[in-house]
């Protein structure tokens, strides 16, 4: 399909943490010295927006294990929610990340064909790291970094896709967004009337649905997969 901008996310889509979710988890756990009670899936489950505004990344987390707590069925005036938030912090290294398998030749391919844009759920500051890492940090016409605390709405919010969109002229209907997430990337991109294009990460112990809800415009394996769709 022409598209007049391709718009990406970053995390899991264009890019992945060399430190695995599980490592992570189990990290954060031994820390404090207690047995885990929820899972990674539980803690990718909250919806971020629905959060109280943090101006740090602890007071992220301790807000994202509240949540995850209460979904559980735990009692969240129970568990060391700032422990765990602190220890998350000292465990997890922003710049450990390395270009997904395609990640690099898909968005190599749209800046090759027009205007190309990003969207990512994330304070600039740990975003801004990952994409000096990897080497593209002037490699997008229209960044967007979505922050509660800076007054950006995190996806799936249409705000930022938006955002994003008046930074490359460009309107909803004749852009692609191309994201991992069902519930932040393909629901806010559908939500506004752009071509959602998912590229699901597939995670150990977890199973891709079979009915995608929402329902993305294309589901790819793998974004260099991206040039059969535009």
């Amino acid at each position: 399909m022409p598209a007049d901008a391709v718009l990406f996310d970053l995390d899991s889509t264009l890019c992945v943490s060399e430190q695995s979710d599980h490592e992570i988890h189990e990290a954060v756990f031994d820390r404090v010295d207690a047995e885990p009670f929820f899972s990674p899936a539980d803690v990718r489950a909250v919806d971020s927006e629905d959060l109280p505004t943090a101006h740090s990344d602890r007071g992220f987390y301790e807000n994202l294990y509240a949540a995850v707590t209460a979904d559980v069925g735990r009692d969240p005036g129970e568990i060391p929610l700032g422990e765990l938030a602190a220890a998350t912090v000292e465990v997890v290294d922003e710049t450990a990340v390395t270009f997904r398998d395609g990640g690099r030749e898909a968005l190599e391919y749209a800046r090759e064909r027009g205007p190309v844009g990003l969207v990512t759920n994330g304070g600039e500051t740990n975003q801004r790291a990952k994409l000096e890492q990897l080497g593209i940090a002037d490699a997008f016409d229209a960044t967007v970094f979505c922050d509660p605390a800076a007054g950006v709405h995190p996806k799936p919010h249409p705000a930022p896709f938006q955002r994003a969109l008046d930074g490359l002229d460009a309107t909803p209907e004749r852009s692609v967004y191309v994201g991992d997430s069902l519930g932040a990337d393909v629901a806010g991109a559908n939500d506004l009337g752009m071509t959602s294009v998912w590229v699901p990460f597939e995670r150990p112990h977890e199973d891709l649905p079979a009915d995608p809800d929402p329902e993305p415009t294309y589901l790819l394996d793998s974004p260099a997969e991206l040039p059969d769709v535009l």
